[in-house]
């Protein structure tokens, strides 16, 4: 069968689109040895590192009521969100995804990262410490240290035991937007400083090299990457949803300081030789961040569009590759 190590990128209800392309791989027969993801790609990634196949894929999506994701702590609509960002930090306070993970991911046997443990003795050196025998790895920011977090990679940072450690409580973390959800917390098991935790996109939403080899070897597999924005300026009304109103000057500039900030480093990267060949990206335009009161019929069209961006993707692969 074939393998690839897969990295997908963060983008909220546009991760429907992710979704899709996981599926069409599975339904192609491919496999995934290791896999990264920042928000919602943090949660799709935690499923496909499970090993689930297609079928069960798709369950968990269906299962997955986006409603209920922005979780108020009152029913009291604009009020809730005014009080809960004032006083936590973020709109809702990200509760009812995090059970929802716990629940699914313990339906197929996952609950820390210890279900998640791989032994490779052909991997890169660089990669094969202690704590970074993982099939799963989420990226989420620690602001109070202005650093990225590669969990379980980071948790020694934190002097924790990655083995010990929920796997819903690190994408969770990888899923804090950054007002929207109310930020996480990660507490230094030795000296108690607690740190605050968002979104990892803050700093990678889309970190397509955490699996390249450094050690001059041949790799034994490719990483694919998934894509969910087109490049910047035409990706702009895609990561600032408002783009495009009459404003300011300084208020149009800000928009750009902030697009670029959350993907011009990954942008970047993509430039580089024999990147962009190994990425795919899917066409979510049309549906925003945040939208999570996405209708059936729209939300099934996201995850087709996925599943045929995975097609397209593996005849140019297959066809470059032959």
């Amino acid at each position: 069968m074939p393998q690839a190590d897969l990295v997908l990128e963060g983008g909220g209800v546009k991760g429907l689109g992710t979704a899709g392309v996981v599926m069409g791989l599975l339904e192609q027969g491919w496999t995934f040895p290791r896999v990264a993801g920042t928000s919602v790609g943090a949660l799709a990634a935690a499923f496909a590192a499970t090993g689930a196949d297609a079928e069960t894929f798709g369950g968990v999506l269906e299962r997955l009521d986006l409603r209920r994701v922005p979780d108020r702590r009152a029913p009291l609509p604009l009020v809730s969100e005014g009080v809960s960002l004032l006083a936590e930090g973020g709109a809702y306070a990200g509760d009812w995804i995090r059970a929802w993970l716990l629940r699914e991911l313990e339906m197929l046997d996952v609950r820390t990262f210890a279900d998640l443990r791989r032994n490779d003795a052909g991997d890169d050196p660089a990669l094969t410490g202690e704590d970074q025998h993982y099939r799963l790895v989420v990226t989420a920011t620690d602001v109070t240290h202005g650093r990225l977090l590669r969990l379980p990679w980071d948790y020694q940072l934190f002097d924790l035991d990655p083995d010990e450690q929920l796997v819903a409580d690190a994408v969770r973390m990888s899923l804090s937007i950054p007002f929207y959800f109310r930020p996480c917390e990660l507490r230094h098991a030795s000296t108690g400083e607690v740190s605050t935790i968002v979104d990892g996109g803050v700093l990678s939403n889309f970190a397509i090299e955490i699996f390249d080899r450094t050690d001059g070897r041949t790799r034994r597999w490719p990483t694919f990457g998934v894509r969910l924005f087109p490049d910047l300026p035409a990706g702009l009304g895609d990561v600032v949803p408002w783009f495009g109103t009459p404003m300011l000057p300084a208020v149009r500039l800000l928009e750009e300081v902030v697009a670029t900030a959350l993907v011009g480093r990954d942008q970047t990267h993509l430039d580089r030789p024999g990147v962009r060949e190994r990425t795919l990206t899917v066409d979510t335009s049309g549906t925003a961040i945040t939208e999570f009161g996405i209708g059936s019929r729209e939300k099934a069209e996201l995850v087709e569009r996925g599943r045929t961006a995975a097609l397209d993707f593996l005849r140019r692969w297959e066809g470059r590759s032959g």
